[in-house]
Order: C-alpha cells, then structure tokens, then sequence
C-alpha cells in the first residue's frame, strides 16, 4: 500500500514540476534602421510582454517591461524575456513612430525596424 501511495506522489510530482519551472527565455535584439537602412541613435525602444501566464504564480499575469534608447550602430539589447507575445513600440525624433506585436518562440531574435519619415501635414482648406 506504502509503495502505491510512493508511486502515485511521485506521479503527482512528475506532472507538477514543469509547471512551476520557469517559462521559455528569449534574449531580444531590437535594430532601428531608416528606410535606407542607416541606423537610428537614441531612439526609444519600448518593450512589453503581452500574452503568457506563470503556474509558479498561480497563474498571475507575467508582467514585464523594458524602456530603453538604441546605441549609435541603432541596436537595443533587451535582457532575457519569457517567450510569447511581445509588443515593441519604437519612437525617434523626425520619424513615425512604430508599434507592433510579434510571437517570439526562439532563444535569440534579431527584429529590425525601418522607421518611415514624416508625414506632411494634411489640411481641409488647401
């Protein structure tokens, strides 16, 4: 009986401990570029993970944010993410400014971003 009972904790165990392992990590790599592809310095880089929950929380939204300016090759590392969905909004002076969400299920992702120049103001009485 002592031996059944053994088995069936440690069934029990087998099943939970990935559960409450730490989820997938991502080390992200964010290239701002113009259209030309020359790099962008100082833009801000904004990075949210959007989609995932946590079983060591109890299932707690996993809330993690990044806010930080590319260096003059145009590059922002982020450190380690969990993998999913990851919104990444970029803002540089003279550009439009950017935001999309992407699915990361890698272990290192490169994302580049070509950021369009200006609009021309519109007007109604022209």
């Amino acid at each position: 009986m002592q031996a059944r009972l053994a088995l069936v904790v440690l069934a029990i165990a087998a099943w939970a401990l990935p559960a409450w392992a730490d989820p997938p990590m991502t080390r992200l790599r964010i290239e701002v570029k113009t259209l030309k592809d020359k790099p962008i310095e100082q833009a801000s880089v904004i990075v949210r993970f959007v989609e995932g929950r946590s079983a060591a929380k109890l299932g707690k939204k996993i809330r993690t944010n990044w806010e930080l300016k590319t260096n003059q090759d145009g590059v922002a590392k982020i450190p380690p993410i969990p993998q999913g969905k990851v919104l990444i909004q970029v803002i540089a002076k003279n550009y439009q400014t950017f935001g999309e969400t992407f699915d990361i299920n890698e272990e290192e992702k490169t994302v580049v971003i070509r950021l369009n120049p200006p609009q021309a103001p519109y007007s109604a009485h022209q």
